[in-house]
């Protein structure tokens, strides 16, 4: 393992880590016990630089095609919690569109983002469900906004996550998605398997190839 690798812990589990993968940009470690992946975090962007890359999206709420892309986590939760209920739209981005698809279902919709949405006033009230779409891949200490997140979901409410996950190793070095520099966690089934038991969750879902629920217990 490259001597800048060696002591880091997975910032989900707080577990030991081994070298993963090194390509042209960045290294990368596994955790050895639930196999979340991490880039190297003396390569990771500034804020500043992170901002920048998010501007260069173009996510537009006249964007059909990023409606669809969003749409796919609507239906799972809808059926799980019903309609008309609170919800958080975490790392909603400049963008809101997976916002409006919830109002139109009835549901009260907060935003935040650190970037586009700062409003430290929406992480103290308490929601029906939370929504982290193409997010926690960007999170430098996913504990720690999870653990967050989740006090401030109700008994019964579900946390919904869409990113996409480490399948093997073969896989994530042809894997377009950790080419995105602001990429820095890439989740494992194992990964989600090992937050649940923490959460003491009720059920863990995977709906999808990247959307998985996470329900809290009544």
């Amino acid at each position: 393992m490259p001597s800048s690798l060696l002591g880091i812990r997975c910032p989900l589990c707080r577990h030991n880590t081994t070298f993963y993968h090194q390509d042209k940009k960045r290294r990368y470690v596994q955790c050895t016990l639930c196999h979340l992946v991490l880039a190297d975090p003396e390569q990771r962007l500034s804020p500043e630089q992170e901002k920048q890359e998010y501007d260069l999206h173009e996510n537009s709420l006249e964007d059909s095609g990023y409606h669809r892309f969003l749409s796919r986590i609507v239906p799972p939760i809808v059926n799980l919690i019903g309609t008309d209920k609170s919800l958080l739209d975490f790392g909603c981005g400049p963008a809101p569109a997976l916002a409006e698809q919830f109002k139109e279902r009835g549901y009260s919709v907060s935003l935040y983002d650190v970037f586009y949405h700062h409003s430290p006033e929406t992480l103290e009230q308490t929601y029906d469900a939370i929504t982290l779409t193409e997010v926690i891949e960007h999170l430098h200490n996913p504990k720690q906004v999870i653990d967050q997140l989740w006090r401030i979901l109700k008994p019964g409410g579900v946390l919904a996550i869409m990113t996409q996950r480490v399948i093997s190793l073969e896989r994530f070095k042809q894997w377009q998605y950790k080419n995105d520099p602001t990429h820095v966690c890439f989740f494992h089934e194992e990964s989600f398997t090992w937050l649940a038991s923490y959460l003491s969750a009720q059920a863990l879902t995977f709906y999808d190839r990247d959307i998985v629920l996470i329900t809290k217990p009544d």
